[in-house]
């Protein structure tokens, strides 16, 4: 699965970034779509999808925040698959990603512009 991150939908207001803790994940539903956010150690934010691509539970947002060769990733809660944060594949299995989403803080508030997928959809 190639995780899809150039075209999005319209920025939605989501939280105000104070909300989050640093290098712990936060879920989101933004247009019905339930979202993960992270606020890492160096002020970087992300958002990807909140759905473990294996168990399609909701619960991205719980995975462990770390590293792997200085690129940041979650590894899931539930099988513990790590996914980049920064392009949404699997380092664990190349079969696998989740999106990545648009990801900005504007005068301390967080918004978040959905991937759309290949085919048009969210």
């Amino acid at each position: 699965m190639n995780p899809t991150t150039t075209t999005t939908t319209s920025l939605q207001p989501v939280c105000p970034q104070t909300r989050l803790s640093v290098n712990r994940g936060a879920a989101a539903l933004v247009q019905g779509t339930a979202v993960a956010l992270f606020l890492l150690e160096d002020g970087s934010l992300h958002a990807i999808d909140n759905i473990d691509p294996c168990s399609g539970a909701s619960v991205m947002s719980r995975g462990i925040v770390g590293d792997a060769a200085g690129e940041p990733t979650v590894a899931s809660p539930m099988y513990k698959q790590r996914f980049s944060l920064h392009s949404g594949r699997c380092l664990d299995d190349v079969e696998l990603a989740v999106r990545v989403h648009q990801v900005s803080c504007v005068e301390g508030e967080i918004f978040v512009g959905l991937a759309t997928a290949p085919n048009g959809s969210t």
